[in-house]
């Protein structure tokens, strides 16, 4: 089993739909989300987290380049790991959605 998960800024994103890949619900996704917002939030949260900008998210091809390997945290499952960097990024400096 991995020792860490991989956040691709359109796990996050509001306006992407599920089947675009979003996976936390709208009321709690911003508005924008990029790998170093990704990587700050999952810093100030206590979670060692490594920008790799050079990997794109296989469902969108190359139109969003980058994503995030964040080290598993013993209790934190993945969804919930997700709702706290969406809510972390909308709380640090992320348009908030309406």
């Amino acid at each position: 089993m991995p020792d860490h998960i991989y956040v691709y800024p359109a796990y996050l994103l509001k306006d992407g739909s599920r089947a675009d890949g979003r996976r936390v619900a709208a009321a709690h996704a911003p508005s924008s989300a990029t790998v170093e917002q990704i990587v700050a939030a999952a810093k100030s949260l206590g979670f060692q987290a490594v920008a790799e900008p050079d990997r794109g998210y296989p469902r969108r091809g190359s139109a969003e380049v980058g994503r995030v390997k964040v080290t598993k945290r013993s209790g934190v499952t993945k969804t919930k790991l997700l709702r706290l960097l969406a809510d972390e990024v909308r709380k640090s400096g992320g348009p908030t959605p309406r």
